[in-house]
C-alpha cells in the first residue's frame, strides 16, 4: 500500500472525524475478508502498517494440545519450532516462515518431476494439488493433445518455474516440455538414471511423435537397446505415460553425415553431404524412401533438423541423377560454344533410285477414243502425266458416196503411177 493512500485514509479522519485506528481495521477486514473466501485459507490475517503503509498478510494459527481443524490450529510441538515459547492457547503466525520454506523446497525442483492430484479444471489450465496447501498450473499449452484430465487424477509434471508471490510460491509445470519426456526416460531406464547411457538430444512434437538421440558411455554397450529394452518394454512405458505418442530412438554420432542419416529413420538413406558454411545437410534418398524420409505434412524431416541443428535438403536418387544429366549436357554445350564454330558437315550420299512409275491417268471412254490410234497406224507406248483436261474430240463427218468414188479413183490412179515409175 503506499504513503497516498495511507494519506488519504488521515485526511478522511480529519473530515469525517473517524479516528485513524478504525479507518485501518476496516481496510484490515476488507483484504483479509477477500483472501477468507478462497478455499484453504481461512486462518490468513492481515495487518497494515501506518507509518509505511505496507501490508503484512500471514496464518496465524491457535497452539492447541489435539487438533480439532487443520486449518485454523497447530499441536504445542509444531508451534515451538516457530516459537519455542509458545503454549495452549497462544496464537502462533506461521504464514511468512512457512512460505520461505515451501518457496525454497519446491525452486529448488525446477527441472524435476513432480507429482500431483488434479483439483480443478478451468478453461486455461488445470491446477494440481501437490501437497502443503501448493498448487501446481498446468496451463493448456502446456498440456498434449491426446491427453484429458479429471478430478481426482494423479499426474506426473515436469517444474518449469517457481515464482514467490504474496499468496505464497506459484509452481508451474509442463507436460509437453522436452524435458518431461527425458525425466520419464530416467525413471524408466536404470542405464540412463546412472549415466552409463545419455540422452544427448531430443525433438518433441507434444502428441504426436519424438525422436531421442542416445550414446554410451561404456564401451560394448548398445545405447538404443538398452533405451528401448526388451522387446521394447522400456520405451512403451514412457509411451503409455505420454497416451501413445510415438517414439524414434537413434544412435548418436559426432559425425554430422551418420548422425543426419541416423536422424532420419525409419526411412533409409544412399548419401549425405555436409555444407559446413552453410550448415546444410543434402540427403539422397531412394525414390521409394522419399516420402517417409519427409513424412507427413513434413513432420518427420523436421524433427531429425531440429535433433541435429542442421537444415535438411532431402531428394531422391532419381531426380539427383536427371540434374546430373542436365548439368552434364549444360557443360558440354558450353565447351562446344567455347571451342568455336565447327566445321558443317559434308552431305551425305543419297543412293539413286528407279523412277517409280506413274500412276496411270484415267480418262472416260470419249477420251480414249478421241486418244486412241487408228486401226491403221503401228503401235506406240505411251505416258499420262497430270494435265489440264481436254474437250473430247470430235467424231469425223461421214463420206458422201461421191467422195468415196473420187477417192477411190485416186488411188487406182496413184496405183498406175507407181507401176509405171516401177517399170
Amino acid at each position: 500500500m503506499s504513503r497516498d493512500f495511507v494519506g488519504a485514509l488521515l485526511q478522511l479522519n480529519a473530515e469525517k472525524q473517524i479516528s485513524r485506528e478504525h479507518l485501518i481495521g476496516a481496510v484490515e477486514d476488507g483484504i483479509q475478508s477477500a483472501y477468507r473466501r478462497v478455499a484453504g485459507d481461512e486462518d490468513i490475517h492481515v495487518r497494515i502498517d501506518v507509518e509505511t503503509g505496507k501490508i503484512r498478510v500471514f496464518r496465524a494459527r491457535l497452539v492447541v494440545e489435539e487438533i480439532e481443524d487443520e486449518l485454523t490450529q497447530i499441536t504445542v510441538e509444531d508451534a515451538k519450532a516457530f516459537d519455542p515459547s509458545a503454549t495452549p492457547g497462544d496464537m502462533v503466525e506461521t504464514e511468512q516462515l512457512e512460505r520461505d520454506q515451501v518457496f525454497d523446497q519446491f525452486a529448488s525442483r525446477e527441472g524435476e518431476l513432480m507429482n500431483g492430484t488434479v483439483n480443478r479444471v478451468e478453461p486455461r489450465a488445470i491446477i494440481l494439488d501437490v501437497g502443503k496447501n501448493v498448487e501446481a498450473i498446468l496451463a493448456t499449452t502446456e498440456q498434449s493433445a491426446l491427453e484429458h484430465y479429471r478430478i481426482g487424477q494423479n499426474v506426473k509434471a515436469y517444474v518449469l518455474e517457481v515464482r514467490r508471490t504474496p499468496r505464497g510460491p506459484q509452481i508451474f509445470v509442463s507436460r509437453s516440455h522436452k524435458g518431461f519426456l527425458k525425466r520419464l526416460f530416467e525413471l524408466e531406464v536404470p542405464e540412463i538414471h546412472s549415466g552409463t547411457v545419455e540422452i544427448k538430444a531430443i525433438a518433441r512434437e507434444a502428441g504426436s511423435r519424438s525422436k531421442v538421440a542416445v550414446a554410451s558411455r561404456q564401451e560394448g554397450l548398445d545405447p538404443v537397446g538398452a533405451t528401448v529394452g526388451q522387446r521394447g518394454a522400456r520405451v512403451q512405458a514412457v509411451v503409455a505415460e505420454l497416451s501413445g505418442e510415438k517414439i524414434d530412438v537413434i544412435p548418436w554420432s559426432d559425425d554430422a553425415s551418420v548422425f543426419v542419416a541416423n536422424a532420419l529413420s525409419p526411412a533409409q538413406v544412399i548419401s549425405v553431404d555436409i555444407d559446413e558454411d552453410n550448415r546444410i545437410a543434402n540427403v539422397t534418398v531412394p525414390e521409394r524412401m522419399l516420402s517417409l524420409a519427409i513424412g507427413r505434412e513434413g513432420q518427420n524431416a523436421r524433427l531429425a533438423a531440429r535433433l541435429t541443428g542442421w537444415r535438411i535438403d532431402i531428394r531422391s536418387d532419381v531426380s539427383v541423377a536427371e540434374a546430373k544429366a542436365v548439368a552434364a549436357e549444360a557443360e558440354t554445350a558450353a565447351a562446344a560454344v567455347a571451342a568455336g564454330p565447327a566445321a558443317e558437315p559434308e552431305p551425305a550420299p543419297v543412293a539413286e533410285a528407279e523412277a517409280a512409275p506413274a500412276k496411270p491417268k484415267r480418262v472416260t471412254k470419249k477420251a480414249a477414243a478421241a486418244e486412241a490410234p487408228s486401226a491403221a497406224a503401228p503401235a506406240e507406248t505411251v505416258t499420262t502425266t497430270p494435265a489440264k483436261a481436254t474437250p473430247a474430240a470430235k467424231k469425223p463427218a461421214a463420206k458422201t458416196p461421191a467422195a468415196k468414188k473420187s477417192s477411190t479413183k485416186k488411188a487406182v490412179a496413184a496405183a498406175k503411177s507407181t507401176e509405171e515409175v516401177a517399170s
